[in-house]
């Protein structure tokens, strides 16, 4: 078994080879670009771990856990032309150097070379891989075009389970399904896919929670987005649909006036009442009841318990982390 850091170095190892032609260069060069922003590589190795959990390392969780990696930066370049976003982890984003029309091919290009790598897996699994990835890609959009649909809806109409429902779809089934198509490749059976597939579900609804309190109270400098981004432009997160819930009335009023007026000092005052509210506590609550759910699912998974422990790991990282 190897640890997920161990697995990181391999997998960067065989995804940092040229990914793209050199010509035409504005679109490859755009498409490098959201590649070459250092990420964690999360979604791939957790396709590797998922593998190894229940055999040895194969070459072909290395290709899906490339498809995956391509997969989820499509979703990030085309995400942050929806969002109007400067920064991706510290540095300008895709749309903002080359332009949106450059991007969105960039993109739309990124997710054909996602099959590229999926035809080059075994036959004998590449239909249930494929039907696997598919599931979650759709829900992913899906998941995306909630996420749209509630920021021109009023706070007080988007309830949480609605919200829970929409980032389950949007963040968190990429996660489990990275899970699941490695356990696939390690040749799980179906239950045992379904409960790493729920380990990783709830893992990634208790790590959205995270990244929302880090957007808030988080220190830029490490977290790589810009403080207190999704105050500025109002998105529906966790903390805010608490905060309406938990606030006082004239809390309530001056919240709903931040957001309709967005004075200079609006992010303070923001995070302020989210403190008053004591929004700050109960995440940290939330992201823990998610976290159990998700250890309980791996704690039903057919293996013995010392294959689990990388996966243990790297739950309690993402859920711990500062950037």
């Amino acid at each position: 078994m190897h640890s997920f850091k161990d697995l990181t170095a391999q997998f960067s190892q065989h995804f940092e080879k040229q990914q793209f032609p050199e010509q035409p260069s504005k679109l490859y060069n755009a498409a490098s670009h959201i590649l070459g922003i250092s990420g964690k590589r999360i979604r791939p190795v957790l396709c590797l771990m998922g593998n190894e959990l229940f055999d040895d390392l194969r070459t072909d969780a290395f290709e899906v856990g490339s498809a995956i990696e391509l997969f989820h930066n499509f979703t990030l370049l085309h995400d942050d032309i929806m969002d109007k976003a400067p920064i991706r982890r510290g540095k300008p984003t895709v749309h903002t150097v080359y332009g949106e029309p450059a991007a969105i091919l960039a993109g739309d290009v990124m997710l054909i070379y996602v099959y590229e790598r999926l035809n080059k897996i075994e036959t004998h699994y590449k239909q249930k891989i494929i039907s696997v990835f598919n599931k979650a890609a759709i829900e992913v959009c899906e998941g995306q075009q909630l996420d749209m649909d509630f920021e021109g809806m009023e706070p007080e109409k988007v309830q949480y389970d609605d919200y829970v429902h929409m980032i389950g779809l949007k963040t968190s089934v990429l996660l489990a399904a990275s899970l699941q198509l490695g356990a696939i490749i390690g040749g799980a059976g179906e239950g045992n896919q379904q409960h790493i597939y729920s380990f990783g579900k709830n893992i990634g609804i208790a790590f959205q929670i995270q990244d929302d309190y880090l957007d808030a109270f988080g220190d830029p400098e490490k977290f790589g987005k810009q403080q207190g981004g999704d105050i500025l432009v109002n998105k529906k997160t966790f903390l805010l649909l608490k905060a309406l819930e938990l606030c006082t009335p004239e809390q309530r009023a001056e919240l709903k006036m931040l957001m309709e007026t967005s004075p200079a000092d609006k992010v303070e005052r923001v995070l302020a009442l989210f403190r008053s509210c004591k929004v700050d506590e109960w995440a940290e609550k939330e992201k823990e009841r998610f976290q159990q759910l998700a250890f309980q699912s791996l704690d039903n998974v057919a293996v013995l318990s010392n294959r689990k422990a990388a996966l243990m790991e790297v739950a309690n990282y993402l859920l711990n982390r500062q950037q």
